[in-house]
């Protein structure tokens, strides 16, 4: 995640990622080993059950990541920049609040909320 999907990120490694993360969440169920019983509270399978949401947050995050053709904010696409260096928005097309649903085994869903701004419009920032 870090890697192809950090701070800096562009399609082809959004891309790789959204390849090997089920290929990980393949290789935690089949390997994952939890300890202790279930006579008491066992923490183990917690800290398992939160590996598991983990490897589905990571998916998710990938494909908002792939979906969102722009540089805004936190979110820079590398092939969504001026020449300069500088984030290229496109708010036209990215107004809205992003939820997306995990699907197991099918592609997830994305759930919008457009944007409404009333008093502060969206601008692009400069960092030159």
């Amino acid at each position: 995640m870090w890697d192809l999907c950090g701070m800096a990120r562009h399609e082809a490694g959004l891309k790789q990622a959204l390849e090997r993360i089920p290929a990980l969440r393949e290789e935690f169920w089949h390997d994952v080993a939890v300890l202790g019983s279930g006579e008491t509270l066992n923490q183990e399978l917690e800290y398992a059950g939160r590996v598991a949401d983990f490897l589905e947050f990571a998916e998710l995050l990938c494909h908002d990541a792939l979906h969102r053709e722009e540089s805004c904010g936190a979110h820079f696409r590398e092939e969504h920049q001026t020449a300069l260096g500088e984030p290229v928005r496109d708010d036209a097309r990215f107004s809205y609040v992003a939820a997306w649903e995990y699907v197991p085994n099918s592609r997830p869903v994305l759930h919008k909320e457009p944007l409404m701004f009333e008093f502060v419009k969206p601008s692009t920032r400069t960092y030159q």
